[in-house]
């Protein structure tokens, strides 16, 4: 179990850099262009930036709290804030009417309630 909460995690943490460095660093008015991208062109680009070092925040609290041992607590919080992150995701792709998008956003939720609930209860990190 340990094993597929890792890969899980890994996954995540892969998802939420390559997102977190796509809203932080590409300008917004190329991310509206781009595929699945077109919820950018009716937010703000402090709000898209924001949402973007969020997930870079993500990517490091997936991994960073365990691999290192200091405050593995985090990684079962932060996968918790992905949840939420990705209910909101699912609610701006649902109003636009992108419903691949909120089927994706709904596995990555699902990876991150496993990653939270498996932390949380079967394989803590304690020892």
């Amino acid at each position: 179990m340990n094993f597929a909460l890792w890969i899980c995690t890994g996954l995540l943490a892969v998802v939420a850099l390559a997102g977190g460095v796509t809203k932080t660093f590409v300008p917004k008015e190329k991310l509206a262009a781009a595929p699945g991208g077109g919820w950018t062109a009716d937010a703000g680009a402090g709000f898209v930036r924001t949402l973007g070092v969020l997930e870079l925040l993500a990517a490091a609290g997936l991994i960073l709290p365990a691999a290192l041992d200091i405050a593995p607590v985090l990684v079962p919080v932060t996968a918790i804030c992905w949840v939420l992150l990705m209910i909101g995701a699912m609610i701006t792709h649902g109003r636009r009417g992108e419903s691949t998008a909120v089927l994706l956003n709904l596995f990555y939720l699902a990876l991150a309630a496993f990653v939270a609930w498996g932390r949380i209860g079967p394989e803590p990190f304690t020892g």
